[in-house]
């Protein structure tokens, strides 16, 4: 790959990372109002999991074959959200995804990005056992995803995440529009009575 392709390539990754940080930014203030008087709170990347795998075991056959280093360093990942019931101790754990995609006018790989790609951890065997235990929520999965900009309108991407989630369709939600009303009723009547 050229430096010019790279300068473009960091670019990108910039703008990308603006659209992700202003829709952070309008998830925390729609839900900062949102759970006032209420019991519930909202926690902007709560650090329960910044350093799980630090010290996960790892098989007796690759001891001996991975770099050990002499330092202690972090690792794990941070949620972009935690909304917890203040009563019963339940929380999920919510991720924002923000990804172009194919719709009207755009060619096909405009929905090339791998967004939505980034959150199949959440349904590995590992994280789903560690995040159940530490979430409290057992009846669905521990965590929600809520998608905005032109991947909630992308055929293929729609498609394939709705794949993903099989009957726990409420774990999801296509924040089309910006509508704040239709993004917190989805909470209100299909994640916040799993948190009760």
């Amino acid at each position: 790959m050229s430096s010019s392709h790279l300068r473009l390539r960091k670019n990108w990754q910039k703008l990308s990372g603006h659209r992700a940080l202003v829709a952070e930014q309008d998830f925390a203030g729609l839900f900062n109002e949102l759970l006032v008087d209420t019991n519930y709170t909202i926690i902007f990347r709560p650090r329960d999991f910044a350093n799980i795998y630090y010290a996960y075991p790892v098989l007796d056959r690759d001891k001996e074959q991975i770099y050990h280093p002499e330092i202690e360093y972090r690792h794990g990942f941070v949620p972009d959200f935690s909304i917890t019931n203040k009563i019963t101790g339940k929380r999920i754990y919510v991720e924002l995804k923000r990804q172009d995609g194919w719709v009207e006018g755009k060619p096909r790989r405009a929905g090339r990005g791998n967004a939505h790609e980034r959150l199949c951890k959440y349904f590995t065997p590992g994280l789903m056992k560690i995040l159940r235990k530490k979430s409290g929520i057992q009846d669905i999965l521990p965590f929600w995803i809520v998608f905005r900009g032109d991947i909630t309108r992308d055929p293929c991407r729609v498609r394939e995440v709705t794949c993903w989630f099989d009957e726990y369709t409420n774990n999801f939600f296509f924040w089309r529009d910006n509508d704040p009303d239709l993004l917190c009723l989805h909470f209100i009547e299909h994640i916040a009575p799993h948190l009760d």
